[in-house]
């Protein structure tokens, strides 16, 4: 296979993007299209962890998270649903659990859907299990053991297929905690970005030969770090504008998966995600305000501008008074579609989109640079230079400055984040256009001052 490179935006304007609309949507599962004129929750459900002590309560705890999730929303008279499995180590460390568990969730899902019509897909995400405790191992034995998972939920049920990737984060978290800002560049521009084409061409290769979706990855292991780190606005441990610098970067290296041969849904806590729609036309899933079960951010409505799939990232599965906890957050994104959905059939989705992105782009620097407005002017800057992966990511950084050095009055920075800003700014004026340089000064330094990093782990 080739990586095929984005060389152009997918809408002529920012203003054409809408939630539940894509210029390429996805067929997946049992009669769903996603990003074909309407939004579907999407819901994402963690075990508990003694039902992980053997496979078969397992499978019978996905069984009933399944079955609890099909019979709310036919309850509710919802029309079609999305279910996420993030696996849980043991799931992916040992491929036939992941199989089974895809098997009996699509059973429950096939049933409901002959019985009462509703439209759904079952998304399975493997987990990176190529982390070793003092280095990653991106390549051997456990790269193995994850190709297998695909093949074993591939070929049991699962009709996405996704992970998050750990490429670059060695020298990401050695970068993140100094303000690196040309550490960040390497470590998710170009570090992230190889790895992803090695991965995605494996996963779509499987997806193909077994007739399910190539869905997408996101940058959470690097992009969701410096946001956790940087919080809320109250906190100081890291600048947000640092945190968006680096979700900046983190698009071009998400766009790779596309670029090898996914076709979406992009992947729920992918934050970047609207640049990537930008610039691929491929349908997202997103999170925000629904996703305070797993962490809170300052970007609760933003991010539902452009969304395809409306997801609640992932709750632990246990009673609340309203019923089990993925009953009762699979309904409430359920609302938030049905929203969204009506005001696409009434001529008024652009309104609400705007909305939703006027309540939260002067909030934080972080949702100003991915309101639809500024993520597609990112996107811009990330196809000017689109074959080179280094200089891709560099333009996403700088126009994100640039975006921030000439922001909107209402956007208000405390001196902490301008400090950073500047530096960060200074940082990047300093940096090379040569790639070739960029590349062989950077495994140098690096090589030197991160122990765990093993350029081999990139053919490099």
């Amino acid at each position: 296979m080739t990586v095929n490179r984005y060389t152009k935006m997918a809408y002529a304007s920012a203003d054409d993007m809408i939630f539940g609309n894509s210029p390429n949507p996805v067929k997946a599962g049992l009669d769903l299209e996603i990003g074909a004129g309407y939004t579907t929750p999407e819901v994402n459900y963690a075990p508990r962890p003694e039902a992980g002590e053997t496979k078969e309560k397992l499978v019978k705890e996905y069984e009933r998270i399944t079955r609890d999730i099909m019979e709310r929303m036919v309850q509710v008279g919802f029309p079609a649903v999305v279910l996420e499995t993030e696996h849980v180590q043991q799931m992916t460390n040992n491929p036939t659990w992941g199989g089974e568990v895809a098997n009996a969730q699509k059973a429950i899902m096939e049933d409901y859907h002959d019985e009462y019509g509703i439209k759904c897909a079952l998304r399975h995400t493997p987990g990176d299990i190529r982390e070793d405790r003092d280095y990653l191992q991106l390549r051997g034995e456990k790269y193995n053991t994850l190709m297998e998972s695909f093949e074993e939920i591939a070929a049991n049920g699962a009709d996405l297929l996704s992970i998050e990737t750990m490429g670059g984060k060695e020298v990401f978290d050695r970068a993140i905690l100094r303000n690196d800002v040309p550490g960040m560049l390497f470590a998710i521009g170009c570090l992230g970005t190889m790895d992803m084409e090695y991965i995605w061409q494996d996963i779509t290769k499987i997806a193909k030969k077994n007739n399910v979706v190539s869905a997408g990855d996101t940058d959470c292991a690097q992009a969701n770090t410096a946001m956790f780190i940087a919080g809320g606005l109250l906190d100081k441990n890291l600048a947000h504008t640092l945190a968006i610098i680096a979700r900046a970067i983190s698009a071009p290296r998400t766009l790779a998966a596309y670029e090898a041969g996914a076709v979406g849904p992009g992947k729920d806590c992918g934050y970047e995600n609207t640049i990537v729609k930008a610039i691929s036309g491929v349908p997202i899933a997103q999170e925000g305000k629904t996703s305070t079960c797993a962490h809170s951010d300052v970007m609760g409505n933003i991010v539902m501008q452009c969304c395809d799939l409306w997801s609640n990232e992932s709750v632990e599965y246990h009673g609340e008074f309203g019923g089990t906890t993925v009953q009762c957050w699979s309904e409430s994104l359920a609302y938030d579609c049905a929203l969204m959905n009506v005001s696409l059939q009434t001529g008024q989705s652009k309104n609400l989109r705007d909305m939703m992105v006027l309540s939260d782009k002067y909030r934080d620097p972080q949702g100003y640079i991915l309101a639809y407005d500024n993520a597609y002017k990112i996107g811009e800057a990330i196809v000017k230079d689109s074959d080179d992966i280094y200089l891709r990511a560099k333009n996403a950084a700088v126009e994100c400055v640039n975006l921030l050095e000439n922001a909107d009055p209402k956007l208000q920075m405390t001196r902490f984040e301008k400090n950073a800003l500047a530096d960060a700014s200074e940082a990047l004026a300093g940096l090379t256009d040569d790639s070739d340089k960029f590349l062989s000064d950077s495994l140098e330094q690096y090589k030197d001052e991160v122990k765990v990093f093993r350029p081999e782990n990139y053919g490099l």
